[in-house]
């Protein structure tokens, strides 16, 4: 399953995130984790210091290895420079499973508290005012149009905050997005305008409050987002010890929020992928980019008879 984190700035979205990929750690689950938001901060959140977080490798700066890899023998590409974000796989590509050892996986990720974990890189000082955060998330984008996970694996990224993922193909990348909404107007704002944008697209998105205090809040989530909201995450002084660097096992959360972990699981669990269909939305928004202003001739790296799939050789 490929899980997204999503929601306003600030609504709690990597700590949620944290919290649900620990709990799936802690269950013997494997799980493979990116840290795709602008602000990097899941490394931490997982229990490395700051000092690791800023030592560990990223995709962002890995872009080339990665588009040299992916590429494999794909006869439709003529060149690893000639790969966008959006390109998708064919034959001759390289497909990667979430759990193996490659060039791209030995380079980019690293393992903490019994996840995979791959960054795509914060902005440095080389890139401002020269390019955008797509930039980095692109190599996140690349990666997951070649990844081929099976059942009881877990892929599950960290987004950019708001609907900053609409500007690429991306948000259609996942079996289930889980959006973090605190109960305010401004975060009610961000779940409507995501769902109206992602409504055509067939994706799963599902509601989590957070920072919910009493009863109002819960009356007020589920008068804005009705049968949306699947639960929710009440204030926890396990996550302000973590916060304070003094981080704790993900069994001593409190026994509501544990619970409201365990449904986002079911949920998740329930899902299934077509892949047809996720092929297919591959092509559609590399085709978009291909028009918009990659060039046309990028369209010719669309290899119609191909469907990706867990029955394809890796």
């Amino acid at each position: 399953m490929k899980i997204a984190f999503v929601g306003k700035g600030g609504s709690g979205k990597t700590t949620l995130s944290s919290l649900f990929v620990a709990s799936l750690a802690d269950a013997g689950a494997p799980v493979l984790a990116i840290d795709a938001d602008i602000n990097q901060h899941l490394a931490v959140a997982l229990g490395a210091t700051e000092e690791e977080a800023l030592a560990w490798p990223t995709l962002g700066d890995n872009m080339a290895l990665i588009k040299d890899y992916l590429r494999g023998d794909n006869p439709r590409i003529a060149d690893a420079a000639s790969m966008i974000k959006t390109t998708p796989p064919g034959r001759g590509s390289r497909l990667v499973r979430p759990f193996e050892d490659n060039p791209v996986f030995d380079s980019c990720f690293r393992q903490l508290g019994g996840v995979r974990l791959g960054v795509t890189g914060q902005f440095d000082e080389d890139d401002l005012g020269v390019k955008c955060y797509h930039s980095k998330v692109g190599a996140a984008e690349l990666l997951l149009n070649h990844l081929v996970d099976v059942e009881g694996e877990y892929v599950v990224m960290d987004m950019t905050a708001g609907a900053d993922a609409f500007a690429s193909g991306l948000f259609t990348r996942f079996d289930v997005t889980f959006l973090v909404c605190e109960p305010t107007v401004r975060s009610v704002g961000v779940y409507r305008q995501y769902a109206d944008y992602a409504r055509d697209f067939g994706v799963r998105l599902v509601v989590v409050g957070n920072k919910v205090t009493d009863a109002e809040d819960v009356e007020f989530l589920q008068e804005q987002v009705g049968g949306a909201l699947l639960g929710w995450l009440s204030a926890s002084g396990h996550v302000r010890a973590a916060e304070r660097g003094r981080a704790r096992p993900i069994t001593e959360l409190e026994p509501r929020n544990l619970a409201t972990l365990r449904s986002m699981r079911a949920a998740v669990d329930a899902e299934q992928r077509d892949w047809a269909r996720y092929q297919r939305q591959a092509v559609e928004f590399h085709l978009r980019n291909a028009r918009a202003w990659a060039g046309a001739d990028l369209a010719s790296q669309v290899d119609p008879e191909f469907v990706l799939g867990p029955g394809l050789s890796v």
